[in-house]
């Protein structure tokens, strides 16, 4: 058994390449191989999001406070509140975070593959943040 006390892992900013705003990122847990998972808690201030991205085994979004916007390539951008809990398929293609004017902190839990759970796409567009 590990237990990860609150304050031994450093919240990190969330880098420029892949969010657009303000994002902080507080690492939950990535246990050793033969383990996969990979989870974090991510703040995104108002305006902030993600870039495009996919994730090779999908991504489970569990909303803990505030309200933000998520959206699949092809999809309404949709709002999503504390309590909520989104899910996206393996390999399609989407983006989250902040509502233009609300924060928003969600839990992000996903699966590695090859090391990386991971794959970042182009940023979205003002245009298409605001659609």
């Amino acid at each position: 058994m590990e237990i990860k006390r609150i304050g031994t892992q450093p919240s990190a900013k969330g880098p420029a390449d892949y969010f657009t705003g303000t994002v902080r990122i507080d690492p939950l847990y990535s246990p050793p191989e033969p383990a996969r998972v990979a989870m974090a808690l991510v703040t995104f201030e108002p305006g902030a999001r993600t870039a495009w991205h996919t994730h090779p085994f999908g991504q489970t979004l569990i909303v803990t406070a505030g309200c933000g916007w998520v959206q699949r390539l092809g999809g309404i951008k949709e709002e999503i509140h504390p309590g909520d809990v989104v899910f996206f398929e393996p390999g399609e293609k989407h983006w989250h975070g902040a509502t233009a004017t609300t924060a928003i902190s969600h839990i992000a839990i996903q699966e590695k593959l090859n090391g990386s759970p991971v794959d970042w796409l182009e940023h979205v567009s003002d245009e298409q943040y605001l659609k």
